[in-house]
């Protein structure tokens, strides 16, 4: 059984940074793409960022761009995302994704195979 557990949300102030964690279980990902998404109240699911298991090639939506960093611990099979200069419109509740499917500068949510539960980012101003 595949799962996804998201760790390190919680609430931040703004400037501040953060450091989600995705600990994956239950199967291999070898060939797979992980991916952060993240849901604001109200909002559609929006994609963050992704990264391929084995090659580390990385992907970001514009508006974290240059703010966040995705990575992998491949022995721990453990997923990262380091938020640095978070801002309010950061907050939402962010999920650990894992796709069979490649991404090119983004990944849809329809592509998804598995997902966390979610963790909440709450950035004060």
């Amino acid at each position: 059984q595949v799962q996804l557990v998201e760790s390190g949300g919680g609430l931040v102030q703004a400037g501040a940074s953060l450091r989600l964690s995705c600990a994956a279980s239950g199967r291999t990902f070898s060939g797979y793409a992980m991916a952060w998404f993240r849901q604001a109240p109200g909002k559609e699911r929006e994609f963050v960022a992704a990264i391929m298991w084995n090659s580390g090639r990385t992907a970001y939506a514009d508006s974290v761009k240059g703010r966040f960093t995705i990575s992998r611990d491949n022995a721990k099979n453990t997923l990262y995302l380091q938020m640095t200069s978070p801002n309010a419109d950061d907050t939402a509740v962010y999920y650990c994704a894992a796709s069979s499917r490649r991404f090119t500068v983004t990944m849809r949510v329809s592509n998804v195979d598995y997902w966390g539960q979610g963790t909440q980012v709450t950035v004060s101003s």
